[in-house]
């Protein structure tokens, strides 16, 4: 390596990571990639990336076989001092997003992982920066308005997925001293704002599924309660800019709708009652629902509905959120250059029609 750059993405199979790479590989045609990736049973980390670079950019990708929850990544030796010695920027997006993890293992992943991500960093000859991606839901249980100087002011956390982020932003932001560093929170991240397109149907597209199926209509949330979704485009294209912006080091940047452009639970079921042909949801106090109703419900339904109530615990949360997310800092480094996330209500049908024309992922599309 001379002047060109090397730049060390974890978490590349994820759904932002694949839209990530192919952002960086299209807009810094001059930057190699060096991708951590874990081997899976019957598939190396070679092979799993293979699945997401085209043929056309391999040779500016170096695939390392490691994992963030183990020693060292899961790198020998060598490994780890060839990056350190070559490495000019670092891109930490590597978690886990299950919200039912023991918090030991959530903590192994989210808050270890990164540990040992900022440790390689500090050891890094050449580094220019590092971008740790967390997400906004650090936040936890907070109703008001979430500022992005702010982390921990006594909330509590719905999840240990939520936890442990907080935990791993905490730990870089005792870092940000001595390492250049800027910390990115999106928000709830969907398809792609122009075409729809996304491979991963958890969050939102779950209790939209089951609505549009007409399998469950009873909201147990708040219709006022706020959604701040943002389309993996502007996220991945937010990312791979604000890594290499020497105005955003030591910053915390929400990558998220904000109060502008996020919409209300009642909005989207609007919207999506109209699209699906569906009656408009009933809400119902969560409180009076969890507590009482529900037990009684999961006694007398079985087969499909019964598994929409238990599987349906996991988003409880998420229907009752009124916290707004301050976006000032998005605004002063992306806004000038025209990076700005579309309004929510602009792109829900896109989003829609991406669902139906792939039966919720179960089939491919071809996308023009």
């Amino acid at each position: 390596m001379t002047s060109e750059e090397l730049i060390l993405v974890t978490g590349a199979t994820g759904f932002l990571g694949m839209r990530l790479v192919r952002e960086l590989l299209e807009r810094h045609p001059h930057a190699v990639l060096a991708l951590l990736i874990r081997d899976r049973p019957g598939q190396s980390g070679q092979q799993r990336a293979d699945a997401i670079v085209p043929q056309s950019k391999r040779s500016r990708v170096q695939v390392y076989s490691g994992d963030v929850g183990q020693p060292n990544c899961g790198m020998d030796a060598a490994a780890w001092s060839r990056l350190s010695a070559e490495v000019t920027r670092v891109i930490h997006c590597a978690a886990t997003v299950r919200f039912d993890h023991s918090l030991d293992e959530a903590r192994r992943i989210n808050v270890e992982g990164t540990r040992r991500l900022l440790d390689f960093a500090a050891g890094a000859r050449r580094l220019r920066s590092l971008a740790y991606v967390g997400t906004a839901y650090v936040a936890g249980e907070r109703a008001d308005l979430v500022r992005e100087n702010e982390l921990t002011v006594g909330q509590n956390y719905r999840n240990t997925y939520e936890q442990t982020k907080a935990e791993a932003e905490a730990l870089v932001q005792s870092r940000l001293g001595s390492l250049p560093g800027v910390i990115l929170r999106p928000s709830i991240i969907v398809g792609d704002s122009r075409t729809g397109v996304t491979s991963s149907f958890k969050m939102m597209y779950w209790p939209l599924k089951i609505y549009a199926r007409r399998l469950w209509r009873t909201v147990p949330g708040y219709p006022d309660a706020v959604l701040d979704i943002v389309p993996v485009d502007f996220v991945a294209t937010s990312v791979a800019r604000l890594a290499f912006d020497e105005a955003a080091l030591g910053s915390t940047v929400h990558l998220c709708a904000g109060p502008r452009g996020s919409a209300t639970i009642q909005q989207v079921a609007r919207r999506a009652a109209e699209y699906f042909h569906v009656p408009e949801p009933r809400y119902i106090d969560p409180k009076f629902f969890f507590a009482a109703l529900r037990p009684l419900l999961f006694l007398a339904l079985w087969g499909r509905k019964r598994r929409v109530l238990r599987d349906g615990r996991a988003y409880r949360d998420y229907f009752t959120m009124r916290m707004q997310f301050d976006t000032s800092n998005a605004e002063r480094l992306l806004g000038t250059v025209g990076i700005c996330p579309p309004p929510v209500l602009d792109y829900l049908d896109r989003l829609f029609h991406y669902c139906v024309a792939s039966d919720w992922g179960r089939k491919p599309v071809a996308v023009q």
